[in-house]
């Protein structure tokens, strides 16, 4: 773990309302060393940033807890001046995990300087510095659109199609000898840019095309994912499991029939619960009450349905924080498996890579506790030594009657919004030639 602010270091964070037009990502600059940017947006509100007035890297078990303890100091000696008061107002930590404990990705925790949020029809601004002088927000300008990268290259990551599907194979036939009951198996997949490829050009692509899910940017982990691991507002919490997936064809009366069948498949809703069932026994230690509806409901994305369930709680006074809540239910069946320690072992010897980030907890928590963890799904990381390069990843939950072929199907699903995103727009055809006189 990085080097704490010394002792007796505060932050100083003063927030002030905004009248924000337009789109909150037209307002990040273009990424610098000096000011990296942050993304947590979803329906046009959320929360964007750059530049770094904090940040602690972290690594292996600890993590969440480091990052809890570096987080409760912070809160505690910040001085705030916050004319809003909102959740996500005043001093905010923009968190990333990695899946494994042992990744070398480990996770990081950074306070940008700059905050631009909306939330409810309200905007504002926020500045953060080092103890001095009380930092006055300036009213920040839409920046100009982020380049292209150009023509994207996309090749096999650590195995091919077919390869992987063979890995699912050896997990049913371990899941049929009772090994698990579930297990979660990830795929990458590299792609290489013309030129460097700017998160804003990702970020507003994906917001444009998924604006029901949530778009992030943390560390330049990007991506738009549609699960909720945890939220935490006023004392509620709340968190939305996604587990059983089938893909869109475009024809919405074919797609209706699909949804239904997806509603009432044995191995989907088999899949769901494992994943539901997760989350409840996580929350209920730390919750006075938790509820569950007893039937998923399906939610449509462009490109893929998903079965959903929403899981209620009201956190017991003092019970736990956002990050420590992240901590015990990462990671979720949905996207590890069940038992959860016999699956995670079993990702470790078939998957053959690492996940980095992907699959981990990404969001953000304010200094009052509220804040909103995600799983990083449907996301690129960003190869910090070349700009060129990023890598993709997607995965499926793999059950007793998972065929090897439809789960390569949906991992391929699963990698469109990303890759697609990512993809130069294709060329439009030339105009048919005037008709002749």
């Amino acid at each position: 773990m990085s080097a704490l602010p010394a002792a007796g270091a505060r932050l100083v964070a003063r927030t002030t309302a905004l009248d924000v037009a337009g789109e909150l990502l037209s307002y990040l600059p273009p990424p610098s060393d000096d000011d990296p940017p942050v993304a947590w947006v979803r329906r046009g509100e959320g929360m964007v940033g750059w530049g770094e007035a904090l940040r602690v890297d972290l690594a292996g078990p600890d993590r969440f807890a480091d990052a809890a303890r570096v987080w409760a100091r912070v809160s505690a000696d910040v001085a705030v001046r916050d004319d809003v008061r909102l959740p996500g107002t005043g001093p905010v930590a923009f968190v990333s995990f990695s899946f494994a404990d042992d990744s070398p990705a480990g996770g990081v925790l950074v306070v940008p300087r700059v905050v631009v949020g909306r939330r409810g029809g309200t905007s504002w601004v926020t500045a953060v510095a080092p103890e001095g002088a009380l930092p006055a927000p300036a009213a920040p300008a839409p920046a100009g659109a982020p380049e292209s990268p150009g023509q994207v290259r996309f090749a096999d990551g650590v195995r091919s199609g077919p390869q992987w599907a063979s890995v699912v194979r050896e997990a049913v036939r371990r899941i049929g000898a009772g090994e698990v009951d579930k297990v979660v198996l990830a795929r990458d997949l590299e792609a290489q840019a013309d030129r460097p490829v700017d998160p804003r050009h990702l970020l507003t692509r994906l917001a444009a095309r998924y604006p029901s899910v949530w778009t992030f940017d943390v560390d330049g982990l990007v991506g738009a994912t549609p699960e909720l691991l945890v939220r935490v507002e006023r004392g509620l919490v709340t968190s939305r499991v996604l587990a059983g997936t089938i893909r869109r064809t475009g024809d919405d009366e074919r797609d209706l029939a699909l949804a239904g069948s997806l509603a009432r498949s044995s191995k989907d809703l088999e899949e769901h619960e494992y994943a539901v069932r997760s989350v409840v026994e996580a929350l209920q230690p730390y919750c006075t009450s938790t509820s569950a509806p007893e039937s998923p409901f399906v939610l449509h994305l462009p490109n893929v349905m998903h079965l959903a369930t929403d899981v209620a709680g009201v956190l017991a006074a003092g019970s736990a924080s956002l990050l420590e809540l992240g901590a015990a239910l990462h990671p979720t069946a949905a996207v590890c498996g069940t038992p959860t320690e016999a699956a995670a072992k079993l990702i470790a010897e078939l998957e053959g890579m690492d996940r980095d980030r992907y699959a981990g907890p990404v969001g953000w928590v304010d200094a009052r506790g509220d804040g909103e963890l995600g799983i990083a799904l449907r996301c690129a990381r960003l190869d910090p030594a070349d700009p060129r390069r990023l890598r993709l990843f997607a995965g499926c939950g793999i059950v007793a009657g998972s065929d090897p072929e439809a789960e390569l199907a949906e991992s391929d699903a699963k990698l469109v919004p990303v890759r697609d995103a990512v993809s130069p727009d294709p060329t439009p055809p030339p105009p048919p030639p005037p008709p002749h006189p």
